[in-house]
């Protein structure tokens, strides 16, 4: 536990440093605030009993010899310059604490933007977006709140309470005992109730995150939801997820108006108490009017400061639960390159050896070995499941493999640099991301320099000049969120483009024409050979003719490679790759009939 808070300490010391100066200009201006509310109740003190009272024994000694109207206008004017002073520091404050938040806020932002590009992809499978938004925006947020608000405050707050109880012990010890019994009874009584509430934050916390997990899924598949009705079953998950987040911050609104009652009804009492004790030593003479006065405002300053040091300790859990959630980013093992890489030549050839791979408990690839010489072009044929696109994967090191290694130009992907493997591994999936930008803006996402020429030679030799031809903006059509307003064939061949621009050495293309009609597929194979130059080709493929221009294929079934040869070998073998040709050879005779 111990080493647990240590590490929140450092988090949140580590990003007030950029807020720093700011903070402690605002920190100090705040402190000066309480001393001048401090010194303003003595003045008015010192003008009951000196000038009004005429009891001069507690007045300074230039000022008893005054006339009791000169003391009058002096206390008058001190008044003034006190409460003008207080509006200059009070800007310093408001001016510079926001500073210091924003400061403090950016740094978070930036750490967790930056941990999270960094992070594996086996990290972003695993963990929701929606629930990852929630965390850089809503924890964050809260985390802001605590730092910048309760925490501040709660350093303000010692310290008006500590000039507070010695400014009360000198003036009669009785009623400062009596102001400072209910002090530990609050603070008491706040952590008890911080402890408790600690757990169900989290909870609330963890419904929010799966709340915002179900919008972000719902509005990235609307086109599903659409096309398929499924408006009301996405509707009833929705209400569920959202009357359980509603449901637990509402019992947590009733401990927290609990709580803050309970405070109230201390703070009330608090203050009568001195009232009454005030009165029976006024009558009794043992404390001036003045004084007396002057306790009750100390203690109605005391009771504001006490009641949010309980509510700041009370707030911590929602702080505490935000800090353990923002730090679960933070921590996670970041994806790292060798520290030494190897310099391996990406137009070499690629060889799979032995390599087994699962995802958690499901095996996936099992003693798969096969090579392909560079610049040439290899076809991966099989059924749903049969670990297809995990080689993809694997090749990119988007994963690692359980066992067994993999090699470009002899040496280990494992000891390459990451970001030179990837770059120069240029991956096609079957449902491609396009970014909310224009048409030519994705398709020269993969390189800088790219000149419009070069966007549109790309966009010819994935058969997408045609379309693009049909948009009233043409390249400069914004495709949307996802690329929502492309069909699907056209999201494929924009994604084919962005990849042929890109030069990439080893291109992978995952059931990438899957999409387009058959002539289309057989005119971007056509030309696939010729735009890709001498890049090496893995064509993974459940369409048997997008396979047949391969110099070899392998064909997997369940993980393993079950048969591997020319196409024409294949074919004539008679077996799974020959059966299915088959099969889709007959279904296209049918539906040209």
């Amino acid at each position: 536990m111990r080493r647990r808070n240590w590490k929140k300490t450092r988090l949140l010391a580590r990003h007030l440093r950029p807020a720093a100066s700011a903070l402690l200009l605002g920190m100090g201006a705040s402190l000066l605030l309480t001393l001048l509310r401090m010194a303003f109740t003595q003045v008015i003190r010192f003008t009951v009993d000196g000038v009004l009272l005429g009891d001069a024994s507690g007045l300074p000694a230039f000022a008893a010899q005054l006339s009791p109207g000169t003391q009058l206008a002096a206390a008058c004017a001190l008044a003034a310059a006190i409460a003008l002073l207080q509006f200059g520091v009070s800007y310093i404050q408001d001016s510079r604490l926001p500073m210091g938040s924003e400061r403090f806020v950016k740094s978070l932002r930036d750490a967790l933007y930056s941990r999270i590009q960094r992070l594996p992809y086996s990290w972003h499978v695993q963990n929701s977006t929606g629930d990852i938004i929630q965390r850089c925006i809503s924890d964050v947020e809260i985390v802001r709140a605590f730092v910048m608000d309760q925490l501040l405050e709660l350093l303000g707050t010692l310290f008006m309470i500590v000039t507070c109880v010695v400014i009360m012990f000198t003036m009669n010890v009785k009623m400062a005992l009596l102001a400072t019994a209910f002090v530990p009874v609050i603070v008491g009584y706040s952590v008890l109730f911080f402890r408790h509430m600690s757990g169900r934050y989290e909870k609330a916390d963890e419904a929010e995150g799966a709340l915002s997990a179900v919008v972000q899924e719902n509005l990235t598949g609307v086109r599903v939801v659409r096309a398929f009705g499924r408006e009301k079953t996405e509707l009833d998950k929705f209400r569920e997820k959202n009357n359980r987040y509603t449901d637990l911050w509402l019992r947590l609104g009733d401990w927290m108006s609990a709580f803050y009652t309970l405070g109230d009804m201390m703070s009330i009492l608090q203050v009568f108490a001195i009232v009454v004790l005030g009165v029976q030593l006024c009558v009794a003479g043992e404390v001036s009017l003045g004084v007396y006065l002057a306790f009750v405002s100390y203690t109605r300053e005391l009771t504001l400061p006490v009641r949010r040091l309980g509510r700041t300790i009370s707030e911590m859990s929602k702080a505490n639960v935000s800090i353990d959630r923002l730090l679960y980013i933070l921590e996670s093992e970041e994806e790292r390159s060798t520290e030494t890489p190897a310099q391996a030549d990406l137009h070499g050839e690629i060889r799979f050896e032995h390599v087994s791979f699962a995802y958690e408990e499901k095996r996936v690839l099992r003693d798969v070995s096969f090579s392909i010489p560079g610049g040439k072009t290899l076809g991966v044929f099989g059924g749903t499941g049969s670990g297809k696109s995990t080689i993809a994967l694997l090749l990119a090191r988007l994963y690692d493999p359980d066992t067994g290694r993999i090699t470009i130009g002899g040496v280990d992907t494992k000891d390459m640099d990451l970001g030179e493997l990837r770059r120069g591994v240029g991956v096609v999936l079957q449902e491609p991301f396009l970014f909310s930008r224009t048409l030519a803006e994705n398709i020269a996402i993969t390189r800088e320099d790219a000149t419009r020429e070069d966007v549109e030679r790309a966009a010819q030799d994935a058969c997408l000049d045609a379309s693009v031809g049909e948009f009233v903006n043409g390249y400069e059509t914004v495709v949307g969120e996802r690329g929502v307003t492309l069909s699907g064939g056209q999201k494929q061949r924009t994604a084919i483009a962005r990849t042929l621009l890109s030069g990439a050495p080893v291109m992978v293309f995952d059931d990438a024409l899957s999409a387009v009609d058959a002539k289309t597929d057989e005119a971007i194979r056509t030309r696939l050979r010729a735009a890709a130059g001498g890049a090496t080709l893995i064509l993974i493929a459940h369409r048997v003719a997008t396979l047949m221009q391969a110099d070899r294929i392998i064909v997997l079934e369940d993980g393993r490679i079950v048969e591997s040869g020319t196409p024409d070998e294949l074919l004539a073998q008679g077996g799974v790759f020959a059966r299915a040709a088959a099969m889709q050879a007959a279904m296209g005779e049918e539906a040209q009939a």
